[in-house]
């Protein structure tokens, strides 16, 4: 049975939220998959495909993200390898794609040979804090504040199990 390590870096759990939901639609494919923090991650050697998530601040890619590609890369290198980012809130007729591509960080993850980096929408916490956390709260609609694509993550997966040789239809 192909295992797959779905790995992911997350501040506030949306992305987490979002990695289990890849690793349990990559199960129900029939594939083994394993949802671990990036950082937690000392070896690829169990793994046949690869799977890295990180949440988008400010263009960037949370650093126990960057730090899994430089530490793993040769080894990402030989196997099959996908990464997602998470992020955009608010009202999608404002997303700038600058702010959600971290374009250094996705050339490395394609030097490597990603196969596909798709960006989905992320979720405001549900419990704001700070001053900066309350202020978006409050001036983001509700309707914007969740914008997980519940559907498209698990068709993306469904998409790597077939890419993986196991049939989807799940």
């Amino acid at each position: 049975m192909t295992n797959v390590l779905v790995a992911y870096a997350s501040k506030h759990g949306s992305t987490a939220e979002i990695a289990a939901a890849v690793a349990e639609a990559l199960r129900a494919g029939g594939l083994q998959a394993d949802c671990v923090e990036a950082a937690d991650v000392a070896s690829l050697d169990p793994y046949d495909a690869v799977i890295l998530g990180s949440a988008v601040y400010m263009k960037r890619w949370r650093r126990e993200a960057r730090h899994f590609l430089r530490a793993h890369g040769s080894e990402l290198a030989k196997r099959p390898f996908w990464v997602f980012s998470s992020g955009p809130v608010g009202d999608p007729a404002k997303d700038n794609p600058e702010w959600t591509e971290p374009a250094r960080t996705i050339a490395t993850a394609e030097r490597l040979g990603a196969r596909d980096h798709p960006v989905f929408g992320g979720s405001m916490p549900a419990d704001p804090h700070g001053m900066m956390q309350r202020s978006m709260a409050q001036n983001t609609p509700p309707e914007y504040r969740d914008r997980r694509d519940w559907e498209a993550i698990r068709g993306w997966a469904d998409g790597i199990a077939a890419a993986l040789g196991v049939p989807t239809g799940t």
